[in-house]
């Protein structure tokens, strides 16, 4: 059985998400959510689903090895970044090549980069009149939404989409593909 950690910083429906769906599953279980943000729902919703989680702080995260060795102690085989807005340090990425994965609102490499996640990737979407959007699960490196790809998929925009309404369909596709394409990685 695969092992599992998520870090998100905020709602945590994806974390959620993988979380139930790994439930009684032979391939892998979510052992551990770590999250940035001590007031993030993500840590309500793990709790309730009997999965460990805990906040950490910057220092924690970049200058010292605090998060660093909650990981090596935890041995994940996939690290899932579900909504995690910091960027992932080298020293963190350097312990776990390959094993690291984001999933992006948009259709990389559009709409990355620095500040660009969640409503702020849906307005520039609408605001930039496109007709298709989508979801990017990548690799992490040391840069913004800069990783190999490993999977996109799209859907469509009409003219009249307000950025909640491409959120909403940004948000299927991460439902129904997130949990799948992690499943597919640990198996391979």
């Amino acid at each position: 059985m695969k092992r599992i950690v998520i870090f998100a910083s905020g709602s945590g429906t994806n974390a959620e998400n993988l979380i139930k769906f790994f439930h009684n599953r032979e391939t892998g279980s979510v052992i551990l959510v770590l999250t940035n943000n001590p007031h993030a729902k993500v840590l309500e919703r793990a709790k309730s689903l009997n999965v460990s989680a805990m906040s950490f702080n910057r220092v924690a995260f970049t200058q010292n090895n605090d998060v660093l060795n909650i990981l090596k102690a935890s041995k994940p085989d996939l690290i899932v970044l579900a909504g995690f807005l910091w960027k992932f340090p080298e020293h963190i990425l350097n312990e776990f090549p390959n094993k690291v994965i984001n999933i992006h609102p948009a259709l990389l490499p559009k709409y990355g980069g620095k500040g660009m996640y969640g409503s702020f990737v849906h307005e520039a979407i609408v605001k930039n009149k496109e007709t298709e959007t989508g979801i990017t699960i990548h690799y992490v490196n040391e840069h913004y939404d800069e990783g190999a790809i490993v999977f996109q998929v799209k859907c469509a925009i009409e003219p009249s989409d307000t950025a909640e309404d491409v959120a909403a369909k940004i948000h299927e596709l991460e439902m129904e593909y997130f949990p799948k394409v992690v499943e597919g990685l640990i198996k391979d």
